[in-house]
């Protein structure tokens, strides 16, 4: 007898839109209401708007687009910041919300680590130049990341080099504000500049970290089937 391979059934649009309201809705409970709410308010008024003008099939159809698609922008809004919510605190979250940013060559390991604390620097390399994200607080990860400054400077001499603290405490950016703050920094090389150092950066060679055992820099990771319900 031959067996033949069943194809794995295709995910249709509204498998994802599914996807990102269970992500949200963990993490925003009142998202049900809201999305409720929204369609009522948005869908009534337009309901009878065209009642009172006599254009009771045109306008109401226009208020149901209208409210499903103020439905879907308001769930795109909370639907990335509730998949970080769920991964912040745990290593190489930082990471998992690098490797959603477009425009950036990102190493797949981190550059730095403190075995004992598990503080990490993740390095990547874009317009603005290079840019060390780094898990940990401020005065405990000034030696991992000096260490790494330093090497930078010397084969980058003049590519501008960028630090970022992930993380609640004083002078670190919050894990849901790290793609805004990576795309506000001025950019200051070219393409093709940004290519070069990628190249100069790879000639370093791969550093093999010290990671203890049971820690999965990336193990950390944004729910991708939610956030492609955008």
């Amino acid at each position: 007898m031959s067996s033949q391979s069943t194809a794995p059934a295709k995910r249709r649009w509204y498998h994802n839109i599914a996807d990102a309201y269970r992500v949200t809705q963990a993490s925003f409970p009142w998202m049900k209401w809201a999305l409720i709410g929204l369609f009522v308010v948005i869908f009534g008024g337009a309901l009878a708007w065209g009642i009172a003008s006599g254009h009771w099939l045109y306008i109401p159809f226009l208020g149901l687009l209208l409210a499903l698609l103020a439905m879907m922008i308001l769930l795109s809004m909370y639907t990335r910041r509730a998949s970080y919510m769920q991964i912040e605190g745990q290593p190489g979250a930082s990471a998992a919300v690098m490797q959603q940013i477009k425009g950036w060559n990102m190493e797949q390991e981190p550059v730095g680590m403190n075995p004992r604390t598990q503080d990490m620097v993740f390095r990547a390399v874009g317009r603005p130049g290079v840019v060390l994200v780094i898990e940990g607080p401020v005065s405990r990860t000034k030696r991992i990341v000096g260490d790494e400054e330093r090497k930078l400077r010397r084969i980058l001499p003049n590519v501008d080099i960028h630090k970022l603290y992930v993380g609640n405490g004083e002078g670190q950016v919050k894990l849901g504000k790290l793609e805004s703050a990576m795309r506000k920094l001025p950019k200051k090389l070219t393409k093709q500049e940004v290519a070069a150092v990628v190249k100069r950066l790879s000639s370093l060679g791969a550093m093999k970290l010290p990671i203890p055992k049971g820690i999965d820099p990336y193990k950390a990771r944004p729910d991708r089937r939610g956030m492609r319900g955008r």
